[in-house]
């Protein structure tokens, strides 16, 4: 037996040992193929390489002429974005292999965030899964559908952490909490870039926005963020350093500044912290326009910008063009070196050798791929499925889910609104084939039951704050009739029904870039159409489509149930209906808090206790709370209802006293005490109750999504080794220190159990 040991070791060296010189031969010839190429380039061809332009469209067969034709062809350009059609990427790729005078191929990227056609929910809609494997197979779904059509490269994932729901890019990120986006981060990258970049359906990723983009000030876009480095390496660098670690190809900067430098001039960020600390040794994208940005905030002119950026270790310049115009000059005058050029041309030219480009520009351009790969059965089913996992259920009187055979009257300015379904960034969607809750509903009923319809309201009393929140193709109908004629008419439709579903919220571009909002609350419009409706009597289900976490108080206390499903995608209606009608029985958790109103803001369950913390109830004098709220959200990060209910034992513990590197298994049983199988989401969340610096009143630092029949009980177990107590300390020192541990677990961030244990060192 021992001899087989030694042979089966001994095969598992000589295996290591092939595939890693494999690995270095393989590394070697690259880099000889990039040196080779880089030695036949001018100046003119590597600055070129740095080049990122956005192309205007241009008509099939036309791109000789288009507006970038001349830039390609003097090889002034490295990539292009948001051209679509494999066709016409195609047809510019030729061009350039073609007219170039080295023939290098360009990088294709485009914004493909939350799915390329076939679309999954908003990122912050896929948080509320807290599933991975689903998380990694959407991210696999869309590189598969993207690179079918030409796309080479996308701009995802977004992981800047937010505790600001005012801010409207809370919806392309993954909440206020560092371990479970850190999750995301791995799984998204995981999905995008596979095992193997050369394979034809795998895609660079490109980790954004480096750094601290979510903590801008008032949450108002594009603002100042200032912050202590203790908190960025504890509470907002954890996403981008794991996207680093599970080998992101790219990153892009961030708009805002970071210790008063912006950060494409940010050579600490880049260079220091990116490179050296991180290891990070793939390319870095500036935002559109962010180098030339940087002279607004007031740190040079064109010129002294763009060889800032280049200093600080930005390799490609998103649509300024500053370093094709400027950074001659600044080599001539030594404001940059040619090493440094030479450094940022040579890795766009690995990244274009790892996708395979030089051995064949065209292997994303597939016509055949593209017709039967994209936007097909099985992806929508996947899609469907994956969106149901989103939802999360806030509220629930015994109306949901809505049992067979009866009459439902849907009302509201989102029930028929297919084109919002998609929500904010989905640059490649088909609106017109996305599923509304109408059609949804209708498919699903069928003949057993019976639905009715009015839109009731507009989405908003004023046209032009309408027509900020349904821009680019997203339009909503608006009935020119008065405010109560319309409410009317919902109440009469309604006058029958056995329960009301009321599909409202924001329209799909409320969130997103440049949509920043003081007034989180429902729409005013929307809000007296609902009132309207449930002083009928009668049971009514809030529908709530959001981008971010809304300000809910009077509906909470009034509506009696509300099922929050974000912009779940191009089939959207379907699992909407499925939720609504049982047949998928909601599992979602938030990601972020939702506050009670927007003077708590920013509000997160892992905040600092304070040297006055609130010791007894609300309202306590000299003690930190307000006075006309507590300090609680209305809904807590981690929560989520089920239609069955679930029973947590008391936690238990391997040991109450640990030392050094010993392991600790925390566990409960779980019980599902319900008629109806269901899914829960078990969270670990963990106190360091004495530290060097202070600390958070509790972390997230474990997570369990299981299945339960009804009756059925599981024990959840963690294990929990002194590699998950570690933090920065004052010295930006990443290790933990000895003392005593709360070990929490339940079924959100505020009703978790407690059990003490001392670790000592």
């Amino acid at each position: 037996m021992e001899s087989m040991k030694r042979v089966h070791l001994t095969m598992v060296g000589i295996l290591f040992v092939f595939f890693g010189f494999a690995q270095v031969d393989k590394d070697a010839k690259m880099h000889q193929f990039v040196n080779t190429l880089m030695s036949k380039m001018t100046l003119e061809e590597k600055l070129g390489q740095l080049n990122l332009p956005a192309s205007s469209d241009f008509v099939t067969g036309a791109v000789s002429s288009s507006d970038i034709a001349d830039k390609v062809k003097a090889g002034k350009v490295g990539g292009v974005f948001n051209i679509r059609s494999v066709t016409k990427i195609k047809e510019l790729q030729q061009y350039a292999v073609n007219n170039s005078r080295l023939h290098i191929p360009l990088l294709f990227g485009m914004d493909v965030i939350h799915g390329y056609k076939t679309i999954f929910p908003i990122p912050l809609g896929m948080s509320a899964t807290w599933d991975m494997e689903l998380i990694k197979r959407s991210a696999s779904i869309a590189a598969s559908e993207a690179s079918a059509d030409g796309i080479q490269w996308t701009f995802s994932p977004m992981v800047d952490l937010t505790r600001d729901p005012r801010w409207g890019r809370v919806s392309e990120g993954n909440g206020e909490d560092a371990f479970l986006s850190s999750a995301i981060a791995k799984a998204m990258v995981h999905g995008y870039q596979g095992d193997d970049l050369s394979a034809p359906n795998t895609i660079l990723s490109c980790v954004k926005h480096y750094a601290l983009y979510g903590a801008a000030e008032g949450g108002r876009d594009y603002n100042t963020t200032d912050m202590s480095r203790v908190r960025m390496y504890n509470e907002y660098f954890p996403p981008y350093k794991a996207a680093v670690d599970a080998g992101v190809a790219s990153v892009m900067m961030s708009f805002n500044e970071v210790d008063g430098i912006p950060a494409s001039g940010n050579k600490w960020l880049i260079d220091n912290v990116l490179r050296k600390q991180w290891k990070f040794n793939g390319f870095v994208v500036s935002d559109y326009t962010g180098i030339p940005e940087m002279t607004n905030h007031g740190v040079g002119d064109a010129q002294t910008v763009n060889a800032m950026s280049m200093n600080a270790g930005v390799d490609m310049d998103m649509v300024g063009e500053g370093f094709l115009n400027t950074m001659k000059k600044s080599l001539q005058e030594g404001k940059v070196t040619l090493a440094q050029i030479n450094k940022a041309c040579e890795r766009i030219l690995i990244s274009k050798y790892q996708l395979g480009l030089f051995d064949d520009p065209y292997r994303y351009c597939n016509e055949q791929r593209s017709a039967t790969e994209v936007f097909t059965t099985a992806n929508r089913a996947e899609a469907r499925r994956i969106a149901a996992q989103s939802f999360v259920l806030l509220k629930n009187n015994n109306v949901l889910p809505i049992t067979p055979g009866k009459k439902i009257a849907l009302v509201g300015p989102l029930a028929n609104a297919k084109e919002n379904m998609t929500g904010t960034w989905s640059v490649g969607a088909d609106n017109s084939k996305s599923i509304s809750l109408l059609k949804g509903l209708t498919d699903a009923i069928g003949n057993n039951g019976k639905l009715v319809y009015a839109m009731g309201s507009n989405l908003e009393d004023d046209l032009e704050m309408q027509k900020r929140q349904t821009l680019f193709e997203k339009d909503i109908a608006r009935d020119n009739r008065s405010a109560d004629a319309m409410i009317q008419e919902a109440l009469a439709i309604s006058a029958d029904a056995d329960v009301i579903v009321a599909a409202l919220g924001e329209g799909a571009e409320s969130s997103g870039e440049s949509a920043s909002k003081s007034n989180i609350d429902i729409p005013e419009a929307q809000k007296r159409l609902l009132k309207a409706l449930v002083a009928t009597g009668k049971p009514v289900v809030l529908v709530l489509f959001n981008g971010r976490p809304l300000t809910l108080n009077w509906e909470n206390e009034n509506v009696p149930a509300i099922l929050d499903v974000w912009f779940a995608g191009s089939e959207a209606g379907d699992a909407i209906a499925d939720a609504l009608l049982g047949k998928v029985n909601p599992s979602g958790k938030l990601s972020m808090s939702f506050p009670q109103n927007v003077g708590q803001i920013p509000i997160y369950y892992n905040h600092k206790n304070t040297g006055r913390p609130l010791t007894g109830k609300w309202f306590s004098k000299f003690q930190s709370n307000y006075i006309d709220v507590s300090n609680e959200p209305l809904y807590p990060f981690g929560y989520g209802l089920s239609y069955t209910n679930f029973e947590y034992g008391d936690v238990q513990v391997s040991s109450n006293a640990l030392k050094g590197n010993q392991k600790l298994t925390v566990s409960v049983d779980v019980k599902n005490t319900g008629a109806v199988a269901g899914k829960e989401v078990v969270q670990l969340y963990i106190r360091d109750v004495v530290g060097s610096i202070t600390r958070p009143v509790q972390e997230l630092k474990g997570f369990n999504k299981i299945d339960l029949a009804p009756g059925e009980t599981k024990t959840v177990s963690f294990e929990v080794t002194p590699e998950l107590l570690k933090f920065y300390n004052s010295d930006l020192k990443f290790d933990w220190e000895a003392g005593e541990f709360q070990m929490m677990v339940g079924p959100n961030s505020k009703e978790a159990k407690a059990v003490i244990v001392n670790w000592s060192k």
